[in-house]
């Protein structure tokens, strides 16, 4: 993915920001890290021209998903 193609699909789609990881505690991001791979690389089938809307709602759903295994690995 080069920098144009994430900006791109960034603007397109907003909910990527919500699949950062970098200021989530070492334990936290290597369960969050494979969500964002994913969501980029769904995100990106829009520029070969996937439906706009069934990939937010994708990503949309795959974000519930990485919140909850995120919220899952947290430690009490």
């Amino acid at each position: 993915m080069t920098e144009q193609t994430h900006r791109n699909a960034a603007e397109v789609f907003p909910v990527l920001r919500y699949f950062s990881y970098a200021h989530l505690p070492r334990h936290l991001r290597s369960v969050s890290q494979p969500f964002f791979t994913l969501a980029h690389v769904i995100a990106n089938q829009y520029a070969d021209g996937a439906d706009e809307r069934e990939l937010a709602k994708a990503l949309d759903r795959l974000l519930e998903a990485k919140d909850a295994a995120v919220r899952a690995a947290v430690k009490p």
